[in-house]
């Protein structure tokens, strides 16, 4: 594999399919880099790719280590007429190149999109049986029964809470992006407490000013709030006592009487206090997580946790002892120096521990991660035998899988899901998949996603930067008018 430094060139003849191309290479190279042209001559040295699109014809050309593949096809329209076969049938030929060279069968096939249940539910919705759903799915993109099975039980399991759907309510998103030290795998943008501590109180103040900004948005449009979700980081990093302000700004701006869901995401058990925990249940969350990722103390102490497996299982039971009856509890399979054995133990303890949902990660890798610079980008079949264990436990222990995910660089390009006790689906992390409900973001790094009646989705980030977002507050609130347009049509849709 190339120096991460290095870009492997990707020549684009007569066609501009670039993002898809680069998903379907990524299956194959997930800690890879390109560089893109439209010019031959670009096509230099020992790993290459040609991408080319001419009327009824489609190539390509795959350089690996100074050896050349080549495949082609016609098809039955021009490019220019059905761009979305053309590109979809380019990166087939792509895949099968990789995947006959490398000896590679990515259990995803050629589907390379995040949601792939939504195409599942879609199926059925247009009326399609499950073999039939399988059988297109399987044609078009290749997936691995074993996967495919996952998506069809996942989406059987979220159908019936889409159905029920309020599109006419909106979900409120609360950001806290601090954690006390950032872990090794991380690639959110999160801020570790040591630097952030200084603009705390700035930051608290700003957070509650937009609270207030957006509950008068929501009051003048007469929308109300369907679920609540503080994630980050960890919203648990901060004090109880600014904890204690935000989650009072909330109460102060929005009504919660018809909020179906307040989930806050405690996350890392050294952060986790009685007293954090009293806060979050008075002010009306509840659901709650504890993410330990791991129950092994060596691994715990590799990806930069400051905490060990008993803080976390003590975490967990302070917050049953305190009365959440709806907790969550996340694992990641593929963690370094993390063995099957290890990853099993971890899961049975979880399982023991009896919460309510249990999330299972696949590991990624991002640019912005420190494992990636050390160059950790497979974990041989250890993962897939991991993530394959966990669905296998977790369903038959009755936990059932309810929302799926995939990610760009994970591991052996497998997926990350959600399990849930029957009655216990996180009704936030399915609307945020399946992109049907408008979802108001607040806070550092959060986003907005307005969702038109109709379905024309448009997004508004808030910045990334602590410093940045408290000084360009204003600049940032100004932004906020196509939030009042987006809530008064979904409104007027209603009446």
């Amino acid at each position: 594999m190339n120096s991460i430094n290095e870009k492997m060139p990707v020549i684009l003849i007569g066609n501009s399919f670039k993002y898809e191309i680069e998903a379907t290479l990524k299956l194959f190279f997930n800690a890879e880099r390109f560089s893109f042209s439209d010019d031959r001559e670009d096509a230099k040295g020992s790993r290459y790719v040609i991408a080319e699109a001419d009327g009824f014809r489609i190539s390509a050309e795959v350089m690996l280590d100074g050896k050349i593949d080549k495949a082609e096809k016609l098809l039955n329209e021009p490019v220019d007429e059905d761009k979305d076969t053309a590109e979809h049938e380019l990166c087939r030929l792509i895949y099968h190149i990789l995947s006959e060279r490398l000896d590679v069968r990515p259990p995803w096939g050629l589907m390379t999109g995040i949601r792939p249940v939504k195409k599942v539910i879609d199926c059925m919705r247009d009326g399609l049986y499950k073999d039939e759903i399988f059988h297109e799915l399987t044609d078009k993109y290749e997936i691995t029964p074993k996967k495919l099975q996952l998506a069809y039980d996942t989406a059987v399991n979220q159908l019936p809470i889409l159905d029920k759907i309020d599109s006419s309510a909106v979900s409120l998103y609360v950001s806290i992006p601090f954690c006390p030290t950032r872990c090794s795998y991380c690639s959110f943008v999160s801020h570790s407490m040591d630097s952030a501590i200084k603009l705390m109180p700035e930051y608290v103040d700003a957070l509650c000013r937009e609270l207030s900004f957006i509950g008068d948005i929501v009051r003048e449009t007469n929308v109300k709030i369907d679920t609540i979700y503080f994630g980050g980081g960890t919203p648990t990093s901060i004090s109880a006592q600014d904890l204690r302000t935000i989650m009072e700004a909330v109460e102060k701006n929005f009504d919660l009487a018809n909020v179906r869901e307040y989930s806050v995401e405690a996350g890392r058990p050294d952060t986790i206090t009685e007293e954090k925990l009293r806060v979050i249940k008075e002010l009306g969350a509840q659901r709650i997580s504890v993410n330990p990722q791991t129950l092994n103390d060596d691994v715990l102490r590799v990806i930069g946790r400051k905490h060990s497996r008993e803080d976390a299982v003590k975490a967990f039971e302070a917050a049953r002892k305190i009365g959440f009856t709806n907790i969550n509890t996340d694992l990641i399979a593929g963690l370094p120096t993390e063995s099957y054995e290890s990853f099993c133990n971890t899961l049975d303890r979880m399982i023991e521990l009896d919460p309510e949902s249990i999330t299972v990660h696949t590991l990624t890798i991002k640019r912005a991660a420190d494992l990636f610079e050390n160059g950790v980008s497979s974990a041989g079949d250890t993962v897939g035998r991991m993530v394959d264990h966990s669905i296998e436990k977790l369903m038959s222990a009755d936990y059932l899988p309810y929302y799926m995910y995939r990610q760009k660089n994970t591991l052996d390009n497998l997926e990350n899901v959600g399990y849930a006790k029957k009655g216990y689906e996180s009704y936030y992390n399915i609307f945020i998949m399946d992109e049907t409900q408008t979802i108001l973001g607040a806070g550092c790094a959060a986003s907005t996603k307005l969702v038109y009646p109709g379905g024309k989705i448009t997004r508004i980030h808030n910045y990334k930067f602590p410093y940045e977002y408290i000084r360009r507050f204003d600049q940032l609130m100004e932004k906020k008018n196509e939030v009042i347009e987006c809530l008064t049509k979904i409104r007027s849709a209603k009446a």
